[in-house]
């Protein structure tokens, strides 16, 4: 008998093999359920799997389908970054477009709970999914991080800035505070994206917090989006 990890893997395995395609609805539970002859339960935790992966998302008429591919949530990045120690996607890429010691600014200094101007580690990078940019991320490294993973400060990517850092500070991620608002787009943002005239974009800023409880990076993240929204996830 199958165990909900694997009937979650199968699926998660079409989907980034491009066999399932965003919009695209899985089986049935009852179905699932009958091909891999499980119980209700079992079937269950594997779609909860798919979608606290950020794979799948619930309709409201009761099905589930493939979700869209905006940009993925922390914790799927960290379980993917766990799984194959890639955090990226097959069919994504990462392009650093700016490092530096800045000073920070409000929003950033609040969340690592330091005076604004303080100095602070600037990593900029445009990801690109199949191709085509999909979000420009602005992180922020208070020094200590810095001191312990160097990498940081070189115009490289690492493909899993955070997982480094918290590996070299003997911590584990724990949990990622994002709150989403609204705004227009600067012009520096619809260059980087592709994007023309006036639009409209989300801000993601994420603060993530180590299992001691250090801020391991805020980051401000900038993609298509009107919604504002703000919530908390455990990340082990």
């Amino acid at each position: 008998m199958a165990g909900y990890i694997a009937i979650a893997a199968h699926f998660e395995g079409l989907i980034e093999s491009g066999e399932l395609q965003p919009g695209d609805r899985l089986p049935p539970q009852r179905e699932v359920m009958q091909q891999w002859g499980v119980a209700a339960q079992t079937a269950g935790r594997a779609f909860k799997r798919l979608r606290d992966k950020g794979l799948t998302v619930a309709t409201t008429g009761g099905g589930t389908v493939v979700a869209p591919r905006g940009s993925d949530n922390v914790a799927s990045r960290v379980q993917a970054w766990a799984a194959t120690g890639r955090a990226l996607k097959k069919d994504e890429s990462s392009e650093i477009l700016e490092v530096g010691t800045v000073g920070a600014s409000e929003t950033v200094a609040a969340r690592l709970e330091i005076e604004p101007g303080s100095p602070v580690q600037l990593r900029r990078r445009l990801v690109r999914r199949g191709g085509v940019p999909v979000h420009v991320s602005s992180s922020y490294y208070p020094l200590f991080v810095v001191e312990a993973t160097p990498e940081l400060a070189e115009p490289v990517s690492t493909g899993a800035s955070r997982e480094l850092a918290a590996e070299r500070l003997g911590s584990v991620q724990e949990r990622v505070l994002e709150e989403v608002t609204a705004r227009e787009a600067t012009e520096q943002e619809r260059q980087a994206l592709g994007l023309t005239g006036s639009v409209i974009v989300q801000q993601v800023v994420r603060t993530v917090y180590l299992a001691d409880g250090r801020v391991v990076e805020v980051a401000i993240k900038v993609v298509n989006g009107e919604t504002v929204l703000r919530w908390s996830t455990q990340l082990n």
